[in-house]
C-alpha cells in the first residue's frame, strides 16, 4: 500500500515555536529534521501531500531525500522547559508557554546537533490550491485530531478525491504510477543473484520489444539481457514496463550509473569517466533505440535522480 504523508507548509508563518524553522519551497522541497515525529519513517517513492491548515497546497512524489547534520538552536519555555511557546504578536512580554502559561520575555536557548531531511519532489508536482479543504485532507489521515506537522494519510482515498475534484485525470495517475518506484533509502546497488522470473521477463520483453538493445540498436537476442530500470532488490517484482532490453555490456553500465537516459530529450548520457572510451563516449547525446512508455519514464526519471542527483 502506498504511503502519503500529509505535511504542513506555512512559508514564514509555519509555526516553528521552538527551533528557527525551515527552508521551504512547496513545489519542490520540504525540510525537517530529527526532532519531528515521524522524521524516519518518510521514504522515497512516498506521495507527499502539502498544506496549510486552510486547504491542500498541493501533491507530488518524493523522488529523493537528502541528508545531512546541522547544528540547530532549540528555545524553550524558562519556567518549565517545554519547547511549546508561541511568540505574541502585539502583546507583551512576547512570548508564552503553551504548557504551563508563563510569559517571557526571551525563550531559553540551547544547541542540538540534528540530521537533516530535504525532500526533493519537483518534478511531479501538482498544484492543489483550490480542490481539498483542510477538513477534507484531515479525514483523510490514520488519526485525523492528530497535530502533528508529519503525519501519514490514505493515499489510495486521497487519489479518488483529487479525481473527483480536479480535471487534471492524467497528472494524478502520473503521481499514482510513480508511487510504485522500488528505490527507498537511497538504495544503489547492482544485482548478481539469481532471480526467479528472469528469464521469463526477458522472454516477455524480446516480444515486445523485439532483437533491440534500447540504448544502442539492433543485438544478436543471445547478447541481450533483460534490464530492470529500478532496484529489483528493493520489490523482488517484475512490473509491467518496468524494464528494457540491453545489451550485456550496457546493462552493466546502467546498473552502475555510467549511462543514464535524460527523458527529457530521450537522449543518453554517458557519464565522463567513460569518455576516455571511443565506442561509448560517442553514444552521448545519441537517442534511444525504442520508444519510451511513460512507465518506462517513471522508473528512468527516478534511475536517473539515484545516479545523477546533482546533475
Amino acid at each position: 500500500m502506498t504511503t502519503a504523508w500529509l505535511v504542513l507548509a506555512l512559508g514564514n508563518s509555519r509555526e516553528h515555536a521552538g527551533n528557527d524553522g525551515y527552508d521551504d519551497s512547496p513545489s519542490q522541497h520540504y525540510s525537517w529534521d530529527n526532532t519531528v515525529q515521524n522524521h524516519a519513517r518518510v521514504a522515497v517513492g512516498d506521495v507527499i501531500v502539502l498544506w496549510d491548515r486552510k486547504e491542500l497546497i498541493g501533491v507530488s512524489v518524493i523522488e529523493a531525500i537528502d541528508t545531512a547534520t546541522a547544528e540547530k538552536t532549540l528555545y524553550s519555555c524558562p519556567q518549565c522547559g517545554k519547547a511549546d511557546i508561541k511568540q505574541r504578536q502585539r502583546e507583551r512580554p512576547a512570548y508564552r508557554c503553551g504548557k504551563c502559561g508563563h510569559l517571557f520575555s526571551v525563550p531559553r536557548q540551547r544547541t542540538r546537533t540534528v540530521t537533516t531531511y530535504r525532500s526533493v519532489h519537483g518534478k511531479r508536482w501538482m498544484n492543489g490550491r483550490g480542490l481539498l479543504s483542510g477538513s477534507e485532507l484531515r479525514a483523510l489521515c490514520d488519526a485525523p485530531k492528530s497535530q502533528l506537522s508529519m503525519r501519514p494519510a490514505r493515499w489510495e482515498r486521497l487519489r479518488q478525491a483529487l479525481l473527483d475534484v480536479t480535471g487534471q485525470a492524467s497528472t494524478v495517475k502520473d503521481i499514482a504510477a510513480a508511487t510504485r518506484l522500488a528505490i527507498a533509502g537511497g538504495h544503489r546497488e547492482s544485482l548478481v543473484r539469481v532471480r526467479v522470473g528472469q528469464e521469463t521477463f526477458r522472454k516477455q520483453l524480446l516480444r515486445e520489444q523485439g532483437e533491440i538493445c534500447a540504448f544502442t540498436g539492433l543485438t544478436p537476442a543471445a547478447a541481450l539481457e533483460a534490464a530492470h530500470l529500478y532496484s529489483y532488490a528493493a520489490s523482488g517484482e517484475h512490473h509491467d514496463y518496468g524494464g528494457l532490453l540491453l545489451r550485456r555490456d550496457i546493462h552493466r553500465l546502467f546498473d552502475l550509473g555510467h549511462v543514464a537516459v535524460d527523458t527529457a530529450s530521450e537522449t543518453l548520457d554517458v557519464a565522463s569517466s567513460l569518455h576516455c572510451y571511443p565506442y561509448y563516449a560517442q553514444l552521448h547525446g545519441q537517442p534511444l533505440a525504442v520508444q519510451l512508455r511513460p512507465e518506462h519514464r517513471v522508473w528512468l526519471d527516478a534511475h536517473w535522480l539515484s545516479k545523477r542527483p546533482h546533475g
